[in-house]
């Protein structure tokens, strides 16, 4: 395949951050300096290219992950900018699972805030090289230099700093280069915001430069055994010498390179394009991906044209010009139009109709990608999100991507009864689209209870199915998403014995519950001894036990969390066992485990950040006292305060508008999940009667 840009040209990059860091803003500057769009859109006035949906736009925020594709310095940039809101993880989630590189963008006021910490923690799960831009140098109450320091204590990262700044806060000029020891000035006239000039360094700033300078090879020394040894002998250390360490240091997540700038002010956007290419990972840089093979082995496909494919489904759109799109990551061989692929996640075959490359909503159609590529495909039928695609001949299933599991309900009905199947319909698609929005129907009362990551997430949906879809629901109130635990180890025992004219049924088990560490989830062993429960029939016991944990707890039915089932004992009959007796023994075992193992109730706990005008502090600490919440610290930012707070979710809804009464509209908030934790007695008494009642 004759390559546009060769493989070690490539790089696949997100942009990730705290809501309001400035990453859209960012990324319609990398599209204007890179010749991609021919004017700067902008987040406030709706204009951004890679804010293109409707809700994006009139909320100025970020709700979908947008992929396009640009040019810098012969490479080519496949680029994802992400949300930062908390209730739209999963964009992110997903798109770090395919990504190489990411650029971490950081509020120069707002320094490292939650969801910095939340989108920090995704790319150390994915083990994803970072590059740090601390944005918005132009603000009132800039500091740089905290925003080091808290990336090293909140984050555990190692900054290596690439300039200082020239001018604070509206004052701020450019930046001085300490790899080339030159200040970057730019450019005062709005007409043409791409120019700046490479100067030398102001004689005032020299001796500041210069430590600058030592403090970054310093840093650098202690990652690198040769660079420590010139540096301690004094010799003189160049700046392509510095960028080896810094390459290495970053791919080998040892370090961060850390750079400043004003993205709306059109200063910094080059040199950061720059440390892309020049720092993070080409697909040749990354491990080859490793998956399963057809008998369960481990296999790898290096990042190459010529091995057998491999590609990740990990994200489904719905385009009203060309149908059902799903975006593909190719991490080996290469991708043609028309060909025919196994989707092995779910052994079927599938045919690839048309390739495109995508600009934000915009697309281009190809005829073949490589390695290396996103890409997205139109014409596949059976695919969904985490889905590995591979060549028929060489199998292989990649590991599918986390998802947080949803945190709130709301339960919805067609406001016209004849439109039930579209509604139906419509949901199935949106949750085909995005794995963190759930759809169900209660088995009591027969609602449609649609479940997600906030009140945002559910709202955004809920408007999508007006807009796009064109059905009117009712909705009903916001339900907290629950979850059942148990307090105390148990020993039970189930015999499932039915005998009918035919072959009977015999599943008979001993199983052991014990309560585990929040956050563990459910965990199925087995330590059965002598064969008294034959291994053919133990998966059947824990299929049971974990569907029964589904189904709900002793206390008021919540689906049960935090708990090891080990099947340890039993006994079988010869012709009357079976895997669906099992199951039931499984089942039957659990419920009965868990009626004497002390279940309490669990609620989700929240991570709360509120930013607010002094004056105004006594009152939203009050309020949120009220809302059952523990107040952590209170710290100053820039003339504001800063409370950090742990608030059950259930007390939360509608807190945007109260915040707003009480600050006068001057503050603002940011919410993420924390932790689930015990219910207080009190609450978990009121929780049961108004599930009974619903019931009733």
């Amino acid at each position: 395949m004759a390559r546009q840009v060769p493989i070690a040209n490539t790089r696949n990059i997100g942009i990730i951050a705290h809501i309001d860091a400035g990453k859209t803003t960012t990324s319609e500057r990398i599209l204007f300096y890179t010749g991609v769009s021919q004017k700067i859109g902008e987040v406030h006035d709706g204009q951004a290219v890679m804010d293109w949906m409707a809700q994006e736009q009139e909320r100025g925020i970020t709700i979908t992950s947008a992929a396009t594709t640009c040019f810098w310095r012969g490479h080519r940039i496949n680029l994802i900018d992400t949300p930062g809101h908390v209730d739209f993880t999963i964009e992110v989630e997903r798109s770090l699972r395919v990504l190489d590189g990411v650029v971490a963008v950081f509020c120069a006021v707002g320094r490292v805030q939650p969801q910095s910490e939340t989108v920090w923690r995704q790319a150390d799960r994915y083990g994803v090289p970072r590059v740090a831009f601390i944005n918005k140098m132009d603000r009132l109450g800039a500091d740089y230099r905290r925003c080091l320091e808290e990336m090293k204590e909140k984050l555990g990262a190692v900054p290596c700093l690439l300039q200082i700044p020239v001018g604070k806060e509206e004052k701020f000029e450019g930046l001085i280069d300490l790899l080339e020891m030159k200040f970057l000035s730019y450019s005062k006239d709005p007409r043409d915001p791409a120019r700046f000039e490479v100067l030398d360094v102001p004689e005032a700033l020299v001796e500041e430069a210069g430590e600058a300078r030592e403090a970054l090879v310093e840093t650098l020394a202690d990652l690198d055994d040769g660079l420590a040894e010139a540096f301690l002998e004094g010799k003189p250390i160049g700046s392509d010498r510095i960028q080896a360490a810094l390459r290495t240091g970053t791919l080998g997540l040892k370090c961060v390179p850390v750079l400043l700038g004003s993205a709306f002010k059109n200063k910094g956007v080059q040199p950061l394009l720059d440390a892309v290419v020049d720092y993070l990972p080409s697909p040749l840089d990354i491990k080859p991906v490793s998956g399963l093979g057809p008998k369960g082995e481990t296999q790898t496909r290096p990042s190459a044209d010529e091995s057998p494919l491999a590609a990740l489904a990990f994200k489904l759109m719905s385009d009203p010009y060309v149908g059902h799109l799903t975006f593909l990551r190719i991490y080996s061989g290469t991708l043609n139009s028309g060909d025919q692929l196994l989707n092995s996640s779910r052994d079927k075959t599938e045919k690839i109709g048309r390739l495109l490359k995508m600009h934000a909503n915009k697309r281009e159609e190809i005829k073949e990608a490589g390695a290396g590529d996103i890409v997205a495909a139109v014409g596949l039928k059976n695919t969904q999100n985490g889905d590995t695609l591979c060549d028929p001949s060489n199998p292989l299933v990649l590991e599918r991507m986390h998802v947080p599991e949803p945190v709130i309900h709301i339960a919805l009905s067609p406001k016209n009864k004849d439109e039930a199947d579209k509604l139906s319909h419509a949901l199935g698609k949106l949750a085909s689209e995005d794995p963190s929005f759930r759809v169900r129907t209660d088995r009591e009362t027969g609602e449609v209870i649609i479940s997600g990551m906030g009140e945002l997430h559910l709202e955004i949906v809920c408007d999508r199915l007006q807009r796009e879809f064109k059905v009117q629901v009712n909705l009903g109130a916001p339900q907290v998403a629950y979850r059942e635990t148990i307090t105390k180890t148990v020993e039970v025992e189930y015999k499932h014995v039915r005998q009918t004219g035919g072959r009977g049924q015999y599943g008979h088990v001993w199983l052991r519950l014990e309560p585990q560490e929040p956050g563990t989830g459910l965990v199925y062993e087995t330590a059965v001894v002598g064969g008294t429960v034959p291994k053919e029939y133990h998966n059947a016991v824990g299929a049971g036990a974990m569907e029964a944990c589904q189904k709900g707890g002793a206390r008021a039915g919540f689906p049960v969390t935090d708990l090891k089932i080990t099947l340890f004992d039993g006994s079988y009959h010869d012709v009357d066992s079976s895997e669906m007796a099992f199951n039931v023994a499984g089942s039957m075992a659990l419920k009965e485990g868990l009626k004497k193992a002390g279940s309490v109730i669990l609620e989700p706990i929240m991570d709360l950040e509120v930013v607010t005008p002094e004056d105004f502090v006594g009152d939203v600490i009050a309020d949120i006292s009220t809302r059952r919440g523990r107040i952590g610290n209170l710290d100053t930012l820039a003339g504001s305060k800063v409370i950090t707070a742990e608030v059950p979710l259930g007390t939360m809804f509608g807190y945007s508008s109260e915040l707003r009464n009480r600050t006068q509209g001057r503050a603002t908030f940011s919410m993420q999940f924390g932790r689930y934790q015990p219910l207080p007695e009190n609450v978990a008494l009121e929780v049961i009667a108004q599930r009974e009642a619903k019931k009733a």
